[in-house]
């Protein structure tokens, strides 16, 4: 029966305690050239997969034997002896962002020196261009010498200015100059008296100085982006304060079609500064937990001046503590226009809201003129109508009297059509009266449908 753990939390507490480059202490020696390069993933969750299957396929073309490699989930490493006695040792690891290989010639023969370079391990060629953008190479040199001297050491790593730092508070040193050679690999050089000291700390000294210069490239990165967007940054504030001098003066008499064309420009502006503002935060926001993760490792170095160089550290904090401030300070420039926005934005629609209750308030005192003059017009009218329908009634009584008169059934026609005229204009009052309440009666209660069809 198995003793492996099922549970998903025991196993992941045994990955936390597990050392997963164990074997590969066994695998690496002194003298040692160390070829590093680095790639950064587009969509990590979806390309880690893809880079583990990568190296798959790399150890595959160097023909090394499943008996000497190891495949993890983020961690894959595998060794090949040639005839001649070198070893060679490649490494691959998948890290948040970015992904490396490591490849390791370590020479058979302790005496025998390696050099910068072009590694020189038998018929040894990298088989095919990795994924990503490359965003660090390094070329490390690892050899147990006892007598460097300053000037042997600006020979071997050219540049401006050579840095070094002894480590780990021994007496092993790290040298480089932080500038790259013709295949664009930054050169440095490890060095120690004693080749067991040396060997100790080897995984150490080399994670280290990877993990430093991979996220202190990372956080250099962006730097062209970012100088764009301080320079449209500008731009957009210089614009945005012109715009805030003009609307704050013309607010208190601008009309409804000019606070809406305000509106309609500004929210344009503040999805310009939003697109902004979403770009470089997915950019820069790992910048200062990069630095972080830089400066811890030079604290687990516990680096010391190594006499004549300034440390390595000098160089990098210098680098990214200005760059770390200035990503920053635009984050916040960009904050701070995008409340401005925000706020003229919202003082625009204030006003407009006012404007609107001045309107409303004009129009309802408009309307209750209109329903006045309209319930004097109907008081007009429907007196009229009385005076018409009383008419209408007096005239046409009158043919009847004159009928009644002609027959002989009265004697006076004229007397009967005066005594019509009282009679007639209460009649049309009357029947005024009712046609009103019938219509308010029907206004105000509709019948229900039930109610107009019994049958149902």
């Amino acid at each position: 029966m198995s003793m492996m753990p099922t549970d998903p939390r025991q196993v992941f507490l045994q990955q936390i305690h597990e050392r997963p480059k164990r074997f590969l202490h066994e695998w690496i020696g002194v003298p040692a050239h160390i070829h590093h390069v680095a790639y950064r993933m587009t969509n990590p969750a979806l390309e880690r997969d893809r880079t583990r299957e990568e190296f798959e396929q790399l150890l595959s073309c160097l023909n090394i034997p499943d008996a000497d490699s190891f495949i993890g989930q983020k961690l894959g490493y595998g060794s090949l002896t040639h005839s001649s006695g070198d070893r060679l040792v490649v490494v691959w690891e998948a890290h948040t962002e970015y992904y490396s290989y490591q490849v390791w010639h370590i020479a058979d023969d302790p005496s025998r020196p390696l050099h910068l370079g072009p590694l020189t391990f038998p018929d040894f060629e990298f088989p095919f261009a990795p994924m990503g953008l490359r965003i660090n190479a390094l070329d490390i040199l690892v050899q147990a010498e006892t007598a460097w001297s300053a000037d042997t050491i600006r020979m071997m790593l050219p540049g401006a200015r050579v840095y070094g730092s002894r480590v780990f508070g021994e007496d092993i040193s790290v040298f480089t100059s932080f500038t790259p050679d013709d295949d664009g690999r930054e050169r440095y050089l490890v060095t120690t008296p004693g080749r067991d000291m040396l060997h100790r700390h080897m995984l150490q000294i080399i994670d280290g100085i990877t993990m430093i210069e991979n996220y202190y490239h990372l956080i250099l990165l962006p730097f062209p982006d970012f100088g764009k967007a301080v320079d449209r940054i500008q731009q957009l504030e210089h614009a945005h304060l012109g715009e805030q001098a003009m609307i704050i003066e013309q607010l208190p008499t601008a009309t409804a079609p000019i606070l809406t064309g305000w509106v309609n420009r500004l929210s344009t502006g503040f999805l310009e500064v939003n697109r902004l503002s979403e770009s470089m935060r997915y950019k820069l926001a790992a910048a200062v937990p990069y630095a972080t993760i830089v400066k811890s490792n030079f604290r687990s170095f516990m680096e010391e001046p190594r006499q004549p160089f300034r440390p390595l550290s000098d160089y990098v904090f210098n680098r990214i503590s200005g760059v770390t401030d200035g990503y920053q300070q635009l984050s916040k420039r960009i904050q701070a226009l995008q409340g401005d926005v925000q706020n003229l934005v919202a003082m625009i629609r204030t006003r407009a809201e006012l404007l609107l209750q001045e309107q409303n308030v004009h129009l309802l005192r408009n309307m209750d003129k209109t329903t006045t003059n309209q319930a004097l017009l109907q008081h007009t009218v429907e007196a009229l109508s009385v005076i018409v329908i009383a008419y209408y009634l007096t005239g046409l009584s009158s043919y009847v009297w004159k009928a009644l008169a002609h027959t002989g059934w009265i004697a006076d026609d004229a007397t009967a059509s005066g005594l019509t005229v009282p009679a007639a204009l209460l009649l049309s009052s009357l029947l005024i009266w009712l046609g009103r309440r019938v219509i308010a009666k029907h206004l105000r209660f509709p019948a229900s449908p039930a109610a107009r069809d019994p049958g149902k």
